[in-house]
């Protein structure tokens, strides 16, 4: 049924007498890519609102899987074809731009243009350790590689798979409210 929908709103720019309409390929794609990006947070919260589960636990375990799959896939291909610093350069360059365009224009968007004035809140007090935490993992990451002799190898792929884990566990431990309340609920029932 997608592959339907797409054959009919996204010009394909390959076919003979639509090589100029590149543009309204690229536009169209990427309104499909912010409809189903749409589609799934969605969905993801409700899941996570009915199994009791918080946003940011879903944001930090489904959501960031779901999204990073098809860099994992890219970075898997390129480094195939023996382009290793691609497929790390891919990596950082994809949650740098996450980071530093894909929050900031939404946020933007909403309290420069839909609602002047106002600010976007981040509901969880468990940011700060999610941040530090982070940080300390691209350092990890970076020191790995350097004892690695900057060679992508099995054990270097373990490595940074046991830092995930670390990373995976402390952040939902943070969320969980483990080490103290710093995770309100999501959604607040009243009348009940």
């Amino acid at each position: 049924p997608m592959m339907i929908l797409f054959n009919y709103t996204i010009p394909d720019c390959r076919k003979s007498g639509w090589e100029n309409w590149y543009m309204g390929t690229f536009f169209a794609s990427v309104a499909w890519i912010g409809i189903l990006a749409y589609l799934l947070v969605w969905m993801i919260t409700i899941i996570g609102y009915t199994l009791g589960i918080p946003d940011t636990v879903m944001g930090i375990t489904f959501l960031a899987a779901g999204t990073s799959i098809p860099d994992a896939l890219s970075s898997i291909f390129v480094a195939r074809e023996g382009y290793g610093d691609m497929a790390v350069s891919s990596s950082i360059g994809s949650n740098v731009f996450d980071i530093l365009i894909g929050l900031p224009v939404p946020w933007f968007i909403k309290t420069a243009i839909v609602d002047p004035g106002t600010t976007v809140a981040i509901n969880s007090d468990g940011l700060q350790y999610s941040i530090i935490m982070l940080f300390a993992m691209v350092g990890l990451v970076v020191l790995s590689i350097h004892f690695s002799g900057w060679q992508l190898n099995r054990r270097l792929g373990l490595i940074c798979g046991l830092l995930y884990i670390v990373f995976l566990t402390f952040s939902l431990l943070v969320e969980f409210n483990v080490f103290g309340d710093v995770n309100p609920p999501s959604c607040t029932v009243s009348g009940l």
